[in-house]
């Protein structure tokens, strides 16, 4: 199972256009709040009752890491006219730490280790952050946000949950890290005050007032060509050499079938004027296999590892995107959103009625300055998905008719100094398996994701053919077995709820999921 054969077409060419919605951001807002004096009278309370009164009456929220305090324990929240710094204290009862203001944000965190001291082999050493990704407003986790470093092309995605990983360097310790997500204020930290477990991140909705007028005077076809001809200029005309984590699974019903996991190198070859392809190299991997002797039927994802490729959208265009088949596509400019310090136009885009070729419906996000493309969330459009059988099922087990009924992608770009990197790559796929003469459906979901951790524009490399990665085969089939000490300092993704609680049903020891 794949990507279909003809989903995607390659193109190359130049314009420039400007339009800019910038909403600025303030790394050094009112940091005097912790100076400022308050009157607080509401005597025993819970500490994290006591956080969220005086969240109410500053209009400050707090970040830290959840185990430097007891939010059950019971404090007092008597003060009268006391700088904010000294109730903190108060309240907290831990001398060790160190509070620090950015944008509307009080963050605690540990006294910072002094590394000037440090032996020479500390540059190996490395800290890290992880936590989770929510909404201010709802709670709600915030899924395939980014958490990256500012300077470097180096960072993670939260997975469906809203939770995230990232370990830093010792020579990034300086350095900012960048919380994003569309539609919402990005966040800065520096990434000395990041480290820690079980940090949440509150990210506030931005709502952009754009008039009526502009949205309607903006041809939505016209912002996809100039996005298609600004490629080259966005995503640069070098190669690179990325890292990433790779995962796929299978699961039949609620039970895990088939994991993999990996540690991927990749030749990502340049965005023009190139016949050299992108390369894969497999550092390291794992899987674990749950299928019994006993099961009639097991499915297999074939693949995964070249569609993540081929789902790179700036490379191969997206059919949605091509000059061959936008005249078979309805697009609607439906809003405009901020992402960090800039903006996003959204369109949305569906097959027209009675077109045989298009495939897809969805949502493309594409910057308002430079037309660079920030994410695409898209998936086969019901009416069509029926004619694509043969495009996912490669070979069907004898007695049993298998078809798709939900094919779902979503591609994201990171966006570092200037230039546009691929970052994170996710396919969602279900399909229906029926015995012949039989009543009742089986299910599967079959997924694949693939992260970008860290790319490198100096030091590459294409890598030798005996080097390279069977992309088009089944890659559970080319790993031995399931290394519990597999990630050692490596990033990842955390499983998502269900995926985790699988893996513990199969009594799998995930030490790295311990926290």
């Amino acid at each position: 199972m794949s990507v279909p054969g003809g989903f995607i077409r390659k193109t190359a060419a130049i314009a420039l256009f400007i339009l800019c919605f910038l909403v600025q951001k303030s790394l050094c807002q009112e940091s005097s709040v912790l100076e400022s004096s308050f009157t607080f009278r509401k005597g025993s309370v819970k500490t994290i009752d006591a956080l969220a009164i005086i969240t109410k009456e500053t209009g400050f929220n707090f970040t830290y890491d959840s185990r430097l305090i007891d939010p059950e324990k019971k404090v007092s929240l008597d003060y009268n006219n006391t700088p904010l710094r000294s109730i903190l204290t108060g309240i907290l009862q831990n001398d060790s730490l160190v509070f620090s203001v950015i944008d509307k944000y009080i963050i605690f965190s540990r006294q910072i280790r002094n590394h000037s001291v440090a032996p020479e082999s500390s540059s190996a050493r490395q800290d890290a952050v992880s936590g989770k990704i929510i909404d201010e407003d709802t709670g709600d986790p915030l899924p395939f946000a980014t958490i990256s470093f500012k300077s470097v092309p180096k960072g993670t995605v939260t997975n469906i949950n809203g939770e995230f990983g990232l370990n830093i360097p010792d020579e990034l310790l300086k350095d900012t890290l960048s919380v994003s997500y569309l539609g919402y204020v990005g966040r800065e930290i520096p990434a000395s005050q990041a480290i820690g477990n079980n940090i949440t991140f509150t990210m506030r909705r931005e709502y952009v007032s754009i008039p009526e007028i502009i949205i309607r005077n903006k041809i939505p076809q016209e912002i996809i060509l100039k996005s298609q001809h600004a490629i080259p200029a966005n995503y640069g005309n070098k190669p690179v050499m990325m890292t990433a984590f790779y995962r796929e699974g299978v699961m039949r019903k609620s039970q895990l079938q088939t994991y993999s996991e990996a540690i991927l190198h990749i030749y990502k070859s340049s965005y023009s004027n190139t016949l050299l392809n992108d390369q894969i190299k497999v550092y390291k991997s794992r899987k674990i296999e749950n299928i019994d002797r006993a099961d009639t039927l097991a499915v297999k994802l074939k693949a995964g590892l070249s569609t993540c490729l081929e789902l790179d959208g700036a490379k191969n265009l997206f059919d949605f995107m091509s000059p061959e088949y936008i005249g078979d596509y309805n697009y609607r400019l439906s809003d405009i959103v901020t992402y960090d310090d800039e903006a996003a136009y959204v369109i949305e885009f569906q097959p027209k009625e009675g077109s045989e070729i298009p495939l897809f419906r969805g949502t493309i996000y594409i910057n308002t300055s430079d037309f660079g493309i920030y994410n695409a969330d898209f998936q086969v459009s019901p009416s069509h998905i029926s004619k694509i059988k043969d495009s996912f099922i490669t070979s069907s087990a004898g007695g049993f008719v298998t078809w798709p009924v939900s094919v779902k992608y979503s591609v994201s770009y990171r966006k570092v100094n200037n230039r546009y990197y691929l970052s994170h790559v996710r396919g969602d796929l279900i399909f229906n398996s029926k015995q012949k003469k039989k009543l009742f459906n089986s299910q599967f979901k079959v997924f694949f994701e693939m992260a970008v951790t860290d790319t490198d524009p100096a030091n590459v490399k294409r890598f030798d053919r005996d080097e390279l990665a069977p992309v088009h085969s089944v890659f559970s089939e080319t790993i031995k077995e399931y290394d519990k000490d597999f990630w050692g300092d490596q990033d990842f993704l955390r499983p998502e709820d269900n995926l985790l609680q699988s893996l513990k049903n199969m009594r799998v020891k995930l030490q790295e999921f311990s926290e």
